[in-house]
């Protein structure tokens, strides 16, 4: 599974669970970090935590197993680290008070019209 594959089934799986605001950021050109970043929020801190353990699930399910996990014991946010991609699911608050999407300005868009439904 590409980076680019595991990114969008992030998506593609937020969107089946109602995470709203989903963006994928292809980050390769501006940074050694990763290729993709992945962001998500939950409506409460109960569906952050079932939002990212629905990804890591069924990623582990497709082959791919979590190298490091951020946050999981906090209320608001959760990070999920492949080494490629980068999956964020944050509450409300914590997403605008954290701005990964201003940080990661530079970065490219991924439209996902093709791939999720809102």
């Amino acid at each position: 599974m590409t980076a680019f594959e595991t990114a969008i089934k992030a998506a593609q799986l937020f969107s089946d669970k109602k995470g709203k605001d989903i963006t994928v950021i292809k980050i390769t050109d501006v940074s050694s970090l990763a290729d993709y970043m992945v962001i998500a929020t939950g409506n409460n801190s109960t569906h952050v935590k079932s939002l990212a353990d629905e990804v890591e699930y069924a990623l582990k399910e497709q082959g791919r197993v979590v190298d490091h996990i951020e946050g999981h014991r906090t209320e608001s946010w959760v990070l999920l680290d492949y080494s490629d991609v980068i999956i964020n699911v944050f509450s409300d608050e914590a997403r605008e008070y954290y701005g990964l999407e201003r940080l990661w300005q530079s970065g490219e868009a991924v439209d996902l019209n093709e791939y999720i439904s809102d």
